[in-house]
């Protein structure tokens, strides 16, 4: 299984797409658009052919992972196109509530049974057959602990500097992940659930700081949510090094992330063993923003030695976010004279290596991204005009950068974009990318107005800070997909843009 974040609606979509294209000839061979192009005949209607001149560049900017979003762990060991990848997890587990009881001291007089780290899979990158050996740390950082007022996230370049005592371990097989496992004396079982019991010292200290009984010294950690965090700072969540060949997603938000508590307590007499749950806190109106939770997402790329580090003529990397992009130079479109553009559409194709042997578990992004190259603000970007989502309000240029780019995000069966097979020119299969500009293209030529460069990337989540500096999400899982695409000076794989358009009489 390979991770996807479609919505159900893109998804509907593209399939919609899929299935016009089977049921209807067009009378122009453009793969996506919504309205009818005319037949280049060279007599009402042409078509110009300009190849792309692009430079590859490492992503520098910051990259937020959300906090309902999945987050990625594990090593990527093995990979001669792009390097390796180590992503950890940090973040804090609570209760609901403060004071916290596990129960009266009555009813857990059984005493405590286990504890356990659950955390919610949701599926993988790379190459599953490798076992990954997951290490828990506690975590004794107060700058981690304490920035709940203000970072309660940190970017995928931030990891905490003060690792605890190591507290649990799980050799992971990521195939198995979806079989059911059975627990708490078999009478309950959880499937895409990773779980990693903890070891019995870290269990008692936990079990024993319950608030039961504040008149006792040392057991007031679970009286507030300042004082929990001081002796609780959070977990650190890693693959030990050289483990693995494969990212894992896990989530948050998902109820299946959790640090159960199993004990046993006293009912009419009898034993049972029961379980209590701590949980990670976003702070929507069922979790008070007080008690949030602080998380962290690091991703380290290493590409060096690797083939993506020095392109050779014609080629370009890119990597899924945090990685690479494209910047993109197409001078033929300066001064480009006034017409009526029935289509424009960047072409992207990919150059799929027969020696690449990694390249079934290292699958191409599912999304590649479009923004423009802002002259005012050097370095910085903002949104293409238009064809994200021509159905949708946006503005580039608003002032408030809140209206900047689409609130619901792309139409991707408008803007394209995604990713497509087809059969590649020595008979190979190969995927591809066709992205519409049709208006942006209309809008330049009519108003004559700049040609933009372009940035071209896997994108996950980004901000155009000469705003509002307001994150947007894409639909890519972060950290995931890597290709080798043609630049416009290749001799089988051109990146280029196409424009059918007809001459105003």
């Amino acid at each position: 299984m390979h991770r996807r974040r479609i919505s159900s609606l893109v998804l509907i979509g593209i399939l919609s797409i899929i299935i016009i294209d089977w049921s209807c000839t067009k009378l122009d061979t453009t793969d996506l658009g919504s309205d009818l192009i005319p037949a280049v005949d060279n007599v009402n209607t042409f078509a110009d052919t300009f190849y792309i001149n692009a430079t590859q560049h490492l992503y520098t900017d910051t990259t937020l992972v959300f906090n309902n979003g999945d987050q990625a762990l594990g090593n990527i060991t093995m990979d001669p196109m792009f390097g390796t990848t180590e992503a950890k997890l940090f973040f804090q587990l609570k209760p609901g509530t403060f004071p916290f009881a596990f129960g009266n001291a009555d009813s857990i007089a059984g005493g405590l049974d286990s504890v356990v780290l659950c955390l919610a899979y949701k599926g993988f990158w790379g190459d599953s057959t490798l076992p990954q050996l997951i290490q828990v740390n506690e975590l004794n950082d107060n700058r981690f602990r304490d920035s709940l007022g203000s970072s309660w996230y940190w970017p995928t370049t931030y990891e905490p500097t003060g690792i605890g005592p190591l507290v649990g371990t799980k050799l992971v097989d990521i195939r198995t992940l979806n079989n059911y496992t059975v627990y708490n004396n078999k009478t309950d079982s959880a499937n895409n659930q990773i779980r990693i019991k903890l070891d019995n010292t870290f269990a008692n200290k936990l079990f024993a700081s319950d608030s039961i009984g504040l008149d006792r010294p040392g057991n007031h950690i679970f009286f507030n949510d300042s004082v929990f965090r001081h002796t609780f700072n959070g977990f650190s969540v890693k693959s030990a090094p050289g483990s693995g060949n494969a990212l894992m997603y896990i989530n948050y938000a998902d109820t299946n992330t959790k640090l159960e508590v199993h004990y046993r307590r006293k009912n009419a007499g009898k034993i049972d063993t029961i379980y209590s749950s701590l949980k990670f806190r976003t702070g929507t109106a069922a979790d008070s923003s007080i008690y949030r939770s602080v998380y962290a997402n690091y991703i380290n790329r290493n590409r060096a030695s690797s083939s993506s580090e020095n392109p050779l003529p014609g080629e370009l990397y890119l990597q899924g976010q945090p990685g690479t992009y494209a910047e993109l130079k197409i001078p033929q479109l300066t001064g480009y004279t006034n017409r009526i553009v029935h289509r424009a559409e960047i072409i992207v194709e990919q150059i799929n290596e027969p020696t690449d042997i990694f390249a079934k578990y290292f699958v191409p992004p599912v999304f590649l991204y479009l923004d423009l190259k802002d002259s005012s603000a050097p370095l910085k970007y903002k949104p293409l005009y238009y064809d994200l989502a021509p159905a949708v309000f946006y503005d580039p240029d608003d002032a408030t950068g809140y209206n900047v780019y689409p609130a619901s995000g792309p139409d991707f069966s408008y803007f394209g974009a995604y990713k497509r097979a087809k059969t590649g020119p020595f008979g190979e299969s190969m995927y591809y990318y066709n992205i519409n500009v049709t208006r942006y293209i209309q809008h330049m030529v009519i108003s004559q107005s700049r040609n933009y460069d372009m940035r071209l990337w896997p994108a996950y989540s980004f901000k155009y800070p000469q705003y509002s500096g307001q994150y947007h999400g894409y639909n890519n899982s972060i950290a995931l997909g890597r290709i080798k695409v043609g630049n416009g000076d290749n001799p089988n794989y051109r990146m280029r843009i196409r424009i059918i358009y007809s001459k105003i009489k």
